[in-house]
């Protein structure tokens, strides 16, 4: 039955999500949250996971989180539940597109998606973020744990270095090189 749900559930999340990845974040943050599947804090780390790998974001987060839920058959199944929906709706879409993409409805659809994307973008990057800073929820007591610091620290370097146009793959090494160094030097366990 686990594996019939998670077939379901990145079916659904992968056909009611558009413009890539990040937009569907908050649809699997939701998903499986409520499943019991794992939980938010569990799941960020995953998004970290899933970025840092290569492939594109969608596949590799419904891999990990099917992996966690079911073993190698639930990432299996996740997996092609994700992916399946945009295939299929490439396929209708590759066929019509030429025909109908100067039509009025047309554009006026793919007009109102784009706001939606960053939309649901923007509702990831808050949902995630507060997941990292505020872990326990947003207290006066989370402002006294240096390690609130330390990360609004890496973001801010992270941001400068994105400003320089460096390349995102030695931003994401500079990300988990600072981070290493804070885990192991200024709050070893």
């Amino acid at each position: 039955m686990t594996l019939l749900n998670l077939f379901l559930t990145f079916f659904k999340i992968g056909l009611f999500t558009f413009g890539g990845g990040y937009a569907m974040l908050p649809l699997i943050e939701e998903e499986v949250t409520a499943h019991g599947w794992l939980t938010t804090q569990q799941l960020v780390n995953f998004v970290a996971v899933s970025e840092s790998t290569p492939g594109p974001f969608a596949i590799n987060i419904s891999t990990y989180v099917g992996a966690e839920t079911a073993g190698f058959f639930g990432a299996l199944v996740a997996t092609f539940g994700v992916v399946l929906p945009s295939f299929i709706v490439i396929l209708i879409v590759a066929k019509c597109y030429v025909a109908f993409k100067s039509s009025a409805p047309v554009q006026g659809a793919l007009s109102g998606l784009r706001p939606a994307v960053v939309g649901l973008i923007g509702a990831a990057a808050v949902s995630v973020g507060a997941a990292v800073f505020f872990p326990s929820g947003v207290s006066a007591a989370e402002f006294t744990n240096p390690q609130i610091y330390v990360s609004l620290g890496i973001l801010a370097f992270s941001l400068l270095l994105l400003q320089k146009k460096l390349h995102p793959i030695l931003l994401i090494l500079v990300g988990a090189a600072l981070g290493l160094v804070s885990g192991f030097f200024i709050f070893p366990n």
